[in-house]
């Protein structure tokens, strides 16, 4: 098993999507495990304002990014400290497929979203 994290912030001008994992040629993976955690200290300042939403996509190979296709998780709100789990089934990726994320900060621009994607090589 393997895992990749990434932490979901502003990659120039207000663009926060991430591709967390893409799967290399003759290869196939299974994944696990998505966590998207909303790394803002609960116990600070204001944690009420420092809720950030996500988008979640597998994108085949094939295929493009697209909110009303590739989305599995649609502008979900994580609350300061708290985290998003998909681990209720595997999902199998081919060759070129991806993991993407699409993240946002709230108001204050303060928090912030971190990935991990757990994936198992099955070729």
């Amino acid at each position: 098993m393997a895992i990749v994290n990434q932490a979901i912030i502003d990659q120039g001008g207000g663009d926060y999507r991430h591709i967390m994992l893409t799967v290399p040629a003759n290869k196939s993976y299974a994944i696990t495990n998505i966590l998207i955690c909303n790394t803002y200290d609960p116990s600070a300042s204001t944690p009420e304002n420092e809720t950030c939403e996500f988008d979640l996509h597998f994108v085949p190979a094939a295929g493009s990014y697209s909110d009303t296709v590739t989305s599995v998780v649609r502008r979900l709100s994580l609350p300061a400290g708290e985290t998003f789990t998909l681990d209720t089934e595997k999902i199998v990726l081919d060759a070129g497929d991806s993991v993407q994320v699409n993240g946002s900060a709230p108001a204050s621009g303060t928090g912030r979203l971190a990935c991990t994607v757990s994936y198992l090589d099955i070729t």
